[in-house]
């Protein structure tokens, strides 16, 4: 089995948690007072899910400061929220219009930077932030988190340094600490930070799963799966959550648990491997060989091969369902049909244009689907997203440009050992040996030793290049993995 999913999984979730879905600035408003008390109205309104309330409260303050640079940050923030994506990025550059100095417009516009262009773009914007307001614990929070999950600990280290010595009470900073705890592998030390924080008590999703985390360094196996299954109940879709549970319950022995709820969902052409694989180990270790060799075998093949199942990165109410159910019954004319209709209603949904997307491609219309992820692409650049939009530059027959975008990805997302394989991979097709290692002990690295693929090409990429003692570790690793005499027995 593979390590522990690395930390800076704990550290990705906190990225997201004040990203451009919602969050609101903590630097200080300024303004009138009465704009002031319609601005927190609006903020209240919005903390109780009243958008449209928030709206009205926003449109009475922007009519009494039209040129409030962080009114139009709130605004910005509102509408990411409400769906409406791409006006959401117009009124974050709006914002740096009236302020480019302006500290919570720079950290709005990191933060949009990252989802859509990958983690090492949006550093240089974390910097200009920090610069404007080296003393705003948001924004240092914000990069700390990013230079973790980008694997730059001893670079977060710094940062979190800066801001304990100005908030040494602040709850993120408290986090934070432990994050680098867990990741220097003192889950003591780590687990009394989080505890400190109070982030993990109040429900926090980041918090949550770091202290799921330390509890598997501890080896206190159920107690982090009952954290991870109050997580995912409240994130059915979080694959790594799903992914960690399982593997709490993998190092508990509790199979019959794996089996019972994951084994349908490792079915979906969406499953990841990793899970795949520990479904088919479950069944195995169960005594049930002949339930346990499609999984472990499906595991073992190439991904990223065929097409690429409709999964959007948000729930979009109804929609998906039905979608799915035009592609996989080649109703391509009903699929983009109802692409044109939601694109009529909500023409500012990054989701919608990816849904436009997955109905194009699925049609053979690589062209208008490259169209439409890129419009999708704007607002968040996800795995999933960046798949598909390799999979319509190669219909269209650009091989190179799927290849670039690819690239890009890794860079941006140096911990996606999917990505990671795929490049290798196509880096393998080229002879470009020495990259293959690279990529691969990345890999390995983030926890993909379980994964054959990596093991074989892995293996395959020390022997080219005459390192046969390590060619013969991977070869030893894969065979200890490879499911034996299932066909026979």
């Amino acid at each position: 089995m593979r390590k522990l999913l690395p930390v800076a999984a704990a550290v990705a979730l906190l990225a997201g948690c004040s990203d451009g879905q919602g969050g609101t600035s903590s630097s200080a408003l300024e303004g009138g007072d009465v704009f002031l008390e319609l601005v927190e109205d609006a903020r209240f309104a919005v903390r109780a899910g009243n958008l449209a309330e928030a709206g009205g409260l926003y449109d009475e303050a922007r009519a009494l400061e039209p040129e409030n640079p962080g009114l139009w940050v709130d605004i910005a923030r509102l509408r990411f929220r409400g769906g409406e994506h791409l006006t959401a990025i117009e009124a974050a550059d709006y914002a740096l219009e009236l302020d480019p100095q302006y500290a919570p417009a720079l950290l709005l516009r990191a933060q949009l930077v990252r989802d859509a262009n990958g983690l090492a773009e949006s550093l240089p914007w974390f910097e200009a932030a920090v610069a404007a307001d080296p003393r705003n614990p948001e924004v240092l929070g914000e990069y700390a988190a990013s230079l973790g999950e980008l694997g730059r600990y001893r670079e977060m280290l710094d940062v979190v340094r800066d801001l304990a010595s100005f908030a040494p009470n602040l709850r993120q900073a408290h986090y934070l600490q432990a994050v680098l705890a867990a990741r220097a592998q003192d889950p003591v030390l780590a687990g009394t930070l989080l505890d400190r924080s109070g982030m993990s008590v109040n429900g926090v999703p980041a918090a949550m799963m770091l202290d799921a985390i330390i509890n598997l360094q501890q080896g206190n196996h159920d107690t982090a799966a009952e954290i991870l299954l109050t997580l995912s109940g409240r994130q059915p879709g979080n694959m790594r959550v799903n992914e960690l549970l399982a593997k709490a319950w993998w190092l508990g022995g509790r199979d019959r648990e794996i089996t019972e709820r994951f084994a349908a969902r490792a079915e979906s052409p969406a499953a990841s491997p990793y899970l795949v694989m520990l479904v088919g180990r479950s069944f195995e270790r169960m005594g049930e060989r002949a339930r346990a060799i499609p999984y472990i075998e499906r595991a073992r093949q190439a991904r990223g091969q065929g097409q690429i199942a409709l999964q959007p990165a948000r729930p979009l109410p109804g929609w998906t369902a039905q979608m799915r159910e035009f592609v996989s019954t080649g109703n391509y004319a009903a699929a983009n049909g109802l692409a044109n209709e939601l694109l009529q209603r909500l023409p500012q949904s990054g989701d919608i244009h990816g849904l436009a997307g997955d109905a194009a491609l699925a049609g053979g219309d690589a062209v208008r689907a490259l169209q439409q992820y890129e419009i999708a692409a704007r607002v968040r650049r996800s795995w999933p997203l960046t798949r598909k939009l390799m999979e319509a530059y190669r219909e269209a027959g650009d091989d190179l440009a799927a290849e670039v975008l690819l690239s890009r990805y890794v860079a941006g997302d140096p911990h996606n050992t999917a990505a990671l394989l795929m490049l290798a991979r196509s880096s393998a097709a080229r002879e470009d040996w020495l990259r293959v290692e690279v990529l691969l002990d990345n890999a390995l690295a983030m926890g993909a030793g379980n994964d054959l693929e990596v093991l074989a090409l892995r293996a395959d990429a020390a022997r080219v290049q005459g390192h046969e003692e390590e060619a013969a570790r991977f070869d030893a690793a894969y065979r200890a993995l490879k499911p034996r005499n299932f066909i026979e027995g």
